[in-house]
């Protein structure tokens, strides 16, 4: 069973939708019981850093989360604003420490300076960086995914970055170790090439 950890933030429902239309047995939850006993977590999310990891924490699932990815190395995929909240801090309006399972921080596009509009919205084709079991089997013309964001993550080991993506500049698509993974963009709003990445994580052990 993979849970999808509800803290309040955005877009469980049509992660939910996503598992379920590739027959994945999934729930969303805030019940850190049932994240103890789920096989596989996703952290999903949409909206501002601080609040975010405010609801983490006034939740009781910062501890859970940490023991169950890792601790005991469950299979982990962040999504979006999830894949943010596993840097040490961001920037987002004010100074806000992350999760900090990632050496990364997160800082805004600087879109403005290059005529670009922030965020940064719409479908865009992203680089593999490294063999990953979640990407491998896509090819290259499926590499295509759906973004919306104004910040991204810098990590400090270039090893971690496992795709990339353009939009003024290089930035960070996708970060990857051990059993985490976590993308920038909404693989539960990028049709067959986001199914086809949570097929994947449904199958991966890593």
């Amino acid at each position: 069973m993979i849970a999808i950890v509800d803290y309040g933030m955005g877009n469980v429902r049509s992660v939910h939708n996503a598992l379920g239309y590739i027959g994945e047995d999934a729930v969303v939850t805030a019940d850190p019981r049932v994240i103890d006993d789920a096989d596989r977590l996703i952290l999903p999310g949409v909206g501002a850093f601080g609040d975010a990891m405010a609801n983490l924490q006034e939740r009781g699932l910062v501890d859970v989360l940490h023991r169950q990815a890792i601790e005991k190395g469950k299979p982990f995929l962040g999504i979006c604003l999830g894949l943010q909240l596993l840097a040490r801090h961001s920037t987002e309006h004010g100074a806000h420490d992350g999760l900090g399972w990632f050496n990364a921080r997160v800082i805004k596009f600087n879109g403005h300076s290059r005529g670009l509009k922030v965020p940064h919205m719409g479908w865009n084709e992203v680089r593999r960086e490294v063999d990953h079991p979640l990407v491998a089997s896509l090819g290259d013309g499926q590499l295509v995914f759906y973004f919306v964001h104004s910040y991204h993550i810098v990590c400090d080991d270039p090893a971690e970055v496992a795709c990339t993506c353009e939009y003024g500049e290089r930035f960070t698509a996708a970060i990857r170790r051990d059993n985490i993974f976590a993308t920038q963009f909404h693989p539960e709003k990028s049709q067959d090439n986001g199914l086809q990445l949570l097929t994947e994580f449904a199958r991966w052990n890593p």
